[in-house]
């Protein structure tokens, strides 16, 4: 057992009474000018430390805001989500299995970035694997059935996902063709995977917020963004034509709370998972594509989350124009979230 756990299970006196103890010895042998006092110092130090760790964190109250409605993995940057009842939330996001949130892009030849932004019709490729392959599937379209684990013969590429640098391993070439035809690309296309030894992307360099810790394979910026359903049921109610909330793309979904109840968790336990709120989720033309038509309108719902969700005017220097909705989380402890868990804030 971890020493931190080992140490959450001894009693708060006990626990401090040792550390002091330890402390108080170490220093009274020091006086003494006996060797190893002042480790011994030191380790009693370090358990009071550790006792007042344990202790704020006994202390926090743990307060009840939602329900977990829905999780979403998307394993091709800007494709379909993948919703399940159950996912590891690891340090880059959720992963069920073999399928890994956004740990596939498509490319341009230069290594660019492909979004739904550029090519819309991203939104209708599906993705799911099975038995260590990735089936791919989009309308009028054959099923492509590539291998999760690609041979090292498969050329690495150099991508470039919102101004930094990271590989990918090609796809290869049928599955580049697929794309490209799908898309009705006059440039072709490729698809390439992360995989598990490559050096993921660090958020602090795309949204300045983040903490050195948070890291990225090929999101935007957060490993996990959430939003509340009550949150699209407000925008919804200022809208002619109304939105669902795929067009947001969240990972987690929460139910049970106030609209924009979120903005204001800023520590969450969901399972055994415990996230860090870091800054709200700027939103950008992507949200005015129809996850269904895999059309792009280019004003609704943006115009009207600008009328309303702006940032403070001391937060343009982070948001500039573009209006708030949902939270970025960094994980702080990886454990299963579920369906049907509850959502508490700590305060």
């Amino acid at each position: 057992m971890p020493f931190r756990e080992c140490i959450s299970q001894i009693p708060r006196n006990c626990l401090l009474a040792a550390g002091v103890g330890l402390a108080a010895v170490g220093v009274g042998v020091y006086l003494r000018g006996l060797a190893g006092a002042a480790g011994l110092a030191t380790l009693g130090a370090g358990v009071c430390l550790m006792g007042a760790a344990v202790l704020r964190e006994r202390s926090r109250e743990r307060i009840k805001v939602g329900t977990v409605s829905k999780l979403f993995i998307y394993p091709v940057k800007s494709c379909r989500g993948v919703s399940v009842a159950e996912a590891q939330c690891t340090k880059l996001g959720l992963s069920q299995g073999e399928i890994k949130d956004r740990h596939w892009i498509v490319i341009k030849e230069d290594g660019h970035q492909v979004t739904g932004r550029q090519e819309p019709r991203l939104v209708l490729l599906t993705a799911s694997c099975k038995d260590g392959h990735l089936f791919l599937n989009a309308p009028d379209m054959p099923e492509m059935i590539i291998p999760t684990k690609l041979p090292k013969s498969n050329p690495v590429k150099n991508c470039r996902v919102w101004g930094a640098d990271i590989h990918g391993r090609d796809c290869g070439d049928e599955v580049s063709k697929w794309i490209t035809t799908f898309l009705k690309s006059s440039q072709p296309y490729r698809l390439v995977q992360f995989e598990p030894n490559m050096v993921p992307r660090k958020s602090k360099d795309a949204e300045m917020p983040f903490r050195i810790t948070d890291e990225v394979a090929y999101p935007d910026a957060s490993p996990i963004m959430l939003l509340s359903e009550a949150s699209v049921e407000d925008l919804n109610t200022r809208l002619q034509k109304k939105v669902t909330i795929y067009n947001f793309r969240p990972c987690i979904v929460v139910s049970g709370c106030n609209a924009f109840d979120e903005d204001s968790w800023k520590e969450v336990d969901i399972g055994n998972v415990r996230l860090a709120s870091v800054m709200s989720c700027p939103r950008c033309i992507f949200t005015t594509v129809d996850p269904e038509t895999g059309i792009i309108d280019m004003k609704e719902p943006l115009e009207t989350l600008k009328s309303y969700r702006l940032c403070d005017p001391s937060e343009k220097n982070i948001y500039k124009s573009s209006p708030l909705f949902g939270v970025y989380y960094g994980v702080d402890k990886t454990g299963v979230m579920r369906v049907g868990d509850p959502v508490y804030k700590l305060v």
